[in-house]
């Protein structure tokens, strides 16, 4: 198997991961407070990647100080981006919530194509716009009043570019494991930190109910699916990968109606056409750009 066909594969798998997020976020807040949601459930990622370091015995990557300025800055924008998006699902749906985030393909188009000038073919624009239609259609009908929740997951959306492009650097250096490793332990230190500030009780009764929505939603969202995401973009473009991650709402969907007895409508389901015509489409070669000879040694 080559290299964009893994990196097709990692974003697919990752994709279906993720359309999970928005629902188990919510069910956590049944218990628990935003904070206190992020910090345990970033801090169970952090364990999994810990141990992921310690049985491939990584942790010497540690010490390469090149990597440090592009892990710590992935840090910092992922941590701000995780803050708005739990904020957000306080006061917002879960289909409002991915339906907002696919103006992540946007704003990833905006940064990558328009300002860093990386090549995406027609074809590939083609298929982003066909996700994008199909994920639009599956969650139409739940776009409710653009309140201060959908403000936040808008916001976030034009942040996830900038830790993309970080990632990807730092990934030139360092694992994918001890990229998340410093990544989750520092979000879930800080924000831990700052519900303690505010009075809460880092671990209380509340939390002990809600450790397994925890665990799950550390180790598979923000473990499994965070360590496909950087192996998918360290082999394709981020602007692909963030299209053809547009089948998660469908997912969200569809997890919606199994785990909370939401059906689907027939809007949604006719959304499944334009959806597998865009995954068709951006999994066709992406043809060479041609040669910079102003640029050429």
């Amino acid at each position: 198997m080559d290299r964009e066909r893994e990196g097709e594969l990692f974003t697919v798998a990752s994709a279906v991961l993720w359309g999970l997020f928005p629902i188990l976020t919510i069910l956590s807040f049944a218990s628990l407070d935003p904070l206190r949601s992020l910090g345990w459930s970033t801090l169970f990622a952090g364990g999994f990647f810990a141990f992921l370091l310690t049985i491939r015995k990584g942790w010497n990557q540690l010490r390469r100080t090149q990597a440090w300025a592009d892990i710590l800055a992935t840090t910092l924008w992922s941590t701000i981006y995780y803050f708005l998006v739990f904020w957000a699902l306080q006061t917002t749906s879960a289909g409002n919530e991915s339906i907002i985030a696919l103006s992540e393909v946007f704003f990833s188009f905006l940064f990558f194509n328009i300002w860093r000038k990386e090549h995406i073919s027609i074809t590939h624009i083609l298929g982003a716009v066909c996700t994008v239609v199909g994920a639009i259609i599956v969650l139409s009908p739940n776009v409710q009043v653009f309140n201060r929740g959908d403000m936040f997951v808008l916001l976030a959306s034009a942040i996830a570019p900038f830790i993309n492009f970080f990632q990807k650097r730092a990934r030139k250096n360092v694992s994918s494991e001890a990229i998340l490793f410093v990544r989750n332990t520092i979000t879930g230190v800080t924000a831990l930190a700052l519900g303690v500030i505010i009075g809460r009780q880092v671990f209380g009764p509340e939390v002990q109910s809600a450790l397994l929505v925890l665990g799950i939603n550390g180790v598979i969202i923000f473990g499994l699916t965070k360590l496909f995401w950087l192996e998918s973009i360290h082999r394709i473009s981020v602007t692909k990968a963030n299209a053809l991650s547009c089948i998660a709402p469908f997912v969200t969907l569809l997890a919606s109606w199994l785990l909370l007895g939401s059906a689907p409508t027939v809007w949604q389901l006719s959304a499944i056409v334009p959806m597998c015509l865009g995954v068709v489409l951006l999994g066709f070669r992406s043809p060479l750009p041609p040669p910079d000879i102003s640029t050429a040694v």
